[in-house]
């Protein structure tokens, strides 16, 4: 099991259980044979526009591949905006030192210009004047780790506008040349053999297929790797992080003084109230959003146990009880706690927040071992800052991911570029985010770029080629 830095919430859920009515029968049908059109041939596909996807697409099409991605939602970003899980952390080690780059700085710097995103003054990384902040928003979790000597020290983690980054993401993939197909379900390869050919899609439009010389498979829980051949794992240890869901809500309108003096001013008077809310079954908790002139607006992060995040009757399931309790937490505040009288709820996530699931065996398979050196790989693709472990944060701050995790072994023309690249549950626990995501992305995109110019499988992509391109566009590597 992981082993957390006391700053951590590691109070995370069990696994649940509940009755299912699908599992009675083994009976199956025959499909009839169809033909069906071939709407799109191109260089690379990238399957789910989640931050590994969008990353994924922009580097290809950059590099200067025919490029497509496809989206089974109306917008881009994934968990970052859909599912409102729009906290970007550990970008900088517990000393300050920055290791992502790339892209996903782009994406930062894009929404800082357009001033939808908030992050610490590089001043203070690493440093502890203005831990203060966090912990009273209560995201110590994201951004307050303590140092070598006992110091709480801020984290260079950001927040972004999820409205604004998803038009954000729309105009950096079309800027960078790929085209982009919203509304539109991968539902499996194209197989030749071993090798991916293309996919199936199937969407208003009805049944079709586009060819391609890559597919990279970003859908966040490996939805093409069943149909490929590829070697999966999918061991969470219940009660872990990546064994959650996550169902997000904000509520605004929330005069936070009031709140706050009540807190201060009438201390039993506040416990009552949170007693009382407590007893009647709901909960008190929330985040304080950081976004600028997002005064009055509260985060709630609810999180749910389960070992089986692609299952649809359990997806049902958390989506009708996560929503009532979101419901009568959010009616009991606005009843019983001084400052929430007039709030509302102004958004719930429109997708579920899943964290683990499907990972490949790929060319490496990462382990907890390689997050305990500090030696980096020859194909290191993406440096990530180890910030979560306590004292191992402390003597290995930065832990290193190579090329190879995201090749599948013997599957041909495909990469994975989402959390279930190649790492066992210890690893993934740690590195499996958003902006770890990000970085998956750009260097797949990247390699099939290369292959496909070089003619080569991408499983040959030239490492050279690679880490120059993706130097080229802010990745910090070793």
């Amino acid at each position: 099991m992981a082993q957390y830095s006391g700053e951590m919430f590691y109070g995370y859920d069990k696994p649940h259980q509940f009755e299912r009515k699908n599992l009675v029968t083994a009976k199956t049908i025959e499909e009839a044979r169809r033909e069906v059109k071939v709407i799109r041939e191109t260089d690379v596909i990238v399957v789910g526009g989640g931050p590994g996807g969008t990353a994924a697409a922009v580097s290809a099409a950059r590099g200067g591949a025919g490029t497509i991605l496809l989206e089974r939602y109306g917008h881009l970003g994934g968990m970052s905006t859909g599912g409102l899980v729009n906290i970007i952390p550990n970008l900088a080690d517990i000393y300050g030192e920055q290791h992502i780059g790339g892209f996903c700085q782009e994406v930062i710097d894009r929404l800082t210009a357009r001033g939808a995103a908030s992050f610490p003054d590089k001043k203070y990384w690493g440093k502890s004047e203005a831990a203060g902040k966090y912990l009273n928003a209560n995201m110590a979790h994201f951004y307050v780790r303590k140092n070598g000597e006992g110091e709480r020290v801020v984290l260079y983690t950001a927040v972004i506008d999820p409205e604004i980054s998803k038009d954000e993401m729309n105009r950096m993939v079309l800027e960078s040349g790929a085209e982009l197909l919203l509304h539109t379900w991968v539902t499996e390869p194209i197989m030749d053999g071993n090798t991916v050919k293309g996919v199936i899609v199937e969407s208003k439009s009805g049944r079709q297929a586009l060819l391609g010389k890559v597919v990279i498979d970003c859908t966040g829980d490996g939805d093409l790797l069943p149909k490929t051949g590829c070697q999966t794992t999918d061991y969470m240890v219940p009660g872990s992080r990546i064994a959650q869901f996550g169902f997000v809500y904000w509520v605004c309108n929330v005069n936070l003084d009031k709140y706050d003096n009540f807190a201060k001013s009438e201390p039993e008077k506040f416990k009552e109230a949170t007693q009382q809310i407590k007893d009647l079954g709901g909960s008190p908790f929330f985040c304080r959003g950081l976004l600028d002139n997002h005064e009055g607006v509260v985060w709630v992060h609810r999180l749910i146990g389960s070992l089986n995040q692609t299952d649809t009757e359990e997806m049902t399931y958390i989506d009708v009880s996560a929503r009532k309790q979101a419901v009568l937490n959010f009616e009991l505040m606005r009843k019983y706690m001084p400052g929430f009288e007039k709030s509302f709820i102004m958004l719930s996530a429109p997708q579920l927040g899943t964290s683990g699931g499907r990972r490949i065996i790929g060319e490496y398979f990462l382990t907890g071992e390689d997050m305990d050196t500090d030696i980096p790989f020859e194909d290191t693709i993406a440096v990530f800052a180890d910030n979560d472990r306590g004292e191992k944060s402390l003597k290995y701050p930065k832990t290193f991911v190579p090329y190879r995790a995201l090749v599948p072994k013997e599957t041909e023309g495909f990469l994975v570029a989402c959390r279930a690249f190649s790492a066992d549950h210890d690893f993934s626990e740690y590195f499996n985010l958003i902006p770890h995501c990000m970085c998956f992305g750009q260097a797949a995109g990247a390699a099939a770029a290369i292959a496909v110019k070089d003619g080569v499988s991408v499983r040959k992509a030239d490492y050279s080629k690679l880490k120059s391109e993706l130097i080229k566009h802010g990745a910090i590597l070793p």
